[in-house]
């Protein structure tokens, strides 16, 4: 085959056929086509888009050029659940013990927080001695002995995703939905599930901020999953306010504490209910996502998740005195609270804004060479639809960055748009598809 002859094809809109796409990333990947080709091959996609079976001959290329785990020797149905990014979004922390609780094997490979939003490797690795970097052969122990793993993406999983990724962050290609998709997937499906929970997310503290846009992806991704023969459920939720109040790696660790030792933080709650009901409902322990989240609140009130959780976290080599006693961990060298100038209704957040401000605090990177202090963050309390008065509490930060606090204050002030007018509070799951 001849690369450019696919660049060319790929340029005017035509379809490529499964041994075409496979040629240009196996080539690639091993070095015979050269970053200048596949970018071009990129730009090409960016720009005429590929089509349904197109997307899945990439998944699969993608999915082939590493190992695809084997998980057949574990018993139980294998099942996990993927989140395009937001702000204060710590689900898997939550749901991963919930659902191996109730009984379903959850294998969890995560990312690292970039830019605004936060990653749950970071969020795991602010628990002392907590290891996300576990070979193929720990990844199956711990997932054997706990129900669960959460571990970041090794060598041998999608090995021309990373690559790819890396070449789509410079060339302005990142926002293409197939090549999204395929990303996603080739390392999800490299885990070796069952099936698959996908909450995509929409609005101003989402990659995908419209919602037309978000629709197209969950629906790329739930045809994809559905062309390897994996169960999925997908579901559109809201990101237009930072989900539950704590922001930051081990700010959001102590959150998921609070959930899963009972506490209601209600948009947290639901949304993790609902995610877990809809894993249980897919592993089969449940006849509805419905019943699957009355088991989940079950697994939450018996103390069952919590304890899940201590377990995941020795499994993995991590310290659960802080877990256990909190209001011990280590605390920033400051600590400041921002008030309100106004009275009225909360009616426009600036989620983006407020996952950079938490990033400027130390809690995330600007460059993929930043260091993450795992005590910095933000406690942000208001919500869309309530009501403020002059003097009441916006937020908390706490930084070692005593240089970042008066830009922290304003873009967290700069953040709210604040009304007279009541304003009705946004739906939280806005659709679902299964």
């Amino acid at each position: 085959m001849n690369t450019i002859e696919l660049i060319r094809k790929k340029r005017d809109g035509k379809q490529l056929t499964k041994e075409e796409i496979e040629y240009l990333v196996t080539n690639f990947t091993k070095g015979k086509i050269p970053d200048y080709q596949f970018s071009a091959f990129l730009m090409a996609v960016f720009l005429k888009g590929l089509n349904k079976k197109e997307t899945s001959y990439l998944t699969l290329s993608m999915l082939n050029s590493g190992k695809v785990i084997d998980l057949s020797s574990i018993q139980g149905r294998k099942i996990d659940k993927h989140s395009t990014g937001g702000v204060g979004d710590k689900t898997s922390l939550i749901i991963a013990p919930i659902v191996a609780a109730a009984g379903v094997k959850v294998p969890m490979i995560s990312g690292r927080g970039l830019g605004h939003t936060g990653g749950t490797l970071d969020k795991l690795e602010s628990i002392p001695g907590f290891k996300t970097n576990l070979n193929l052969k720990q990844y199956k122990n711990t997932l054997k002995k706990c129900s669960a793993v959460m571990i970041g993406q090794t060598n041998d999983i999608a090995p021309a995703d990373k690559l790819i990724y890396a070449l789509r962050d410079v060339t302005a290609t990142v926002e293409s939905i197939p090549l999204i998709t395929a990303s996603i997937m080739s390392k999800k499906l490299a885990e070796g599930i069952d099936g698959l929970v996908l909450d995509v997310k929409t609005g101003s503290g989402a990659f995908m901020k419209k919602l037309s846009d978000a629709t197209k992806l969950a629906e790329s991704l739930t045809n994809t999953a559905i062309s390897f023969n994996k169960k999925v459920i997908t579901f559109i939720t809201d990101m237009n306010q930072p989900l539950g109040n704590y922001i930051g790696n081990w700010l959001e660790v102590y959150e998921s504490i609070k959930i899963l030792q009972g506490e209601k933080i209600d948009d947290l709650l639901e949304l993790c209910l609902t995610l877990a009901g809809a894993m249980i409902y897919l592993g089969e322990i449940a006849s509805s996502i419905n019943e699957g989240k009355e088991i989940a609140f079950q697994m939450i009130t018996s103390g069952q998740a919590f304890n899940k959780f201590i377990d995941i976290v020795k499994c993995q080599g991590g310290n659960t005195f802080y877990l256990k006693h909190p209001e011990k961990y280590p605390k920033s060298k400051f600590h400041e609270k921002i008030y309100s100038d106004r009275t009225g209704f909360i009616t426009h957040i600036d989620t983006y804004q407020i996952g950079i401000a938490s990033t400027e605090l130390g809690a995330g990177r600007i460059t993929k060479e930043d260091k993450v202090d795992p005590k910095a963050g933000i406690i942000f309390y208001p919500k869309i639809g309530t009501k403020i008065n002059k003097g009441d509490i916006i937020a908390e930060i706490f930084t070692d960055k005593e240089e970042k606090i008066p830009l922290v204050k304003n873009k967290i002030l700069n953040s709210l748009v604040i009304s007279k007018e009541k304003y009705q509070k946004y739906k939280l799951i806005k659709k679902i598809i299964f």
